[in-house]
């Protein structure tokens, strides 16, 4: 199972940003994974950015939209499904997704 980010790249400020991430290679159940978008500003460590909808019962594609954005979004940008440490399934990260905002 793969996730895979996509999104414009580049974004002026004060418009709206639309990621997809797609999982392919098979599915992820809903239960017992926790979603959730994050990205890493240049020469900065990893952002949690928030948890995704966890209604349904699988995923195959997950979405992050932000308004307005400035400067500072500059990032690369990833989705990703956790699950329990105790847990022996495997996590995901997708391979991320660069996103550059313009002034």
């Amino acid at each position: 199972v793969q996730l895979r980010e996509s999104g414009p790249g580049l974004v002026k400020s004060s418009q709206t940003l639309s990621v997809t991430c797609i999982v392919s290679g098979g599915s992820i159940t809903t239960n017992p994974y926790y979603w959730s978008w994050h990205r890493q500003p240049p020469g900065r460590g990893l952002q949690w950015m928030g948890a995704i909808d966890s209604s349904g019962s699988t995923k195959d594609t997950v979405f992050l939209q932000m308004n307005a954005l400035q400067p500072d979004d500059t990032a690369v940008y990833y989705c990703y499904a956790d699950i329990a440490y105790s847990d022996p399934r495997p996590d995901y990260w997708g391979q991320g997704t660069q996103v550059t905002v313009s002034s």
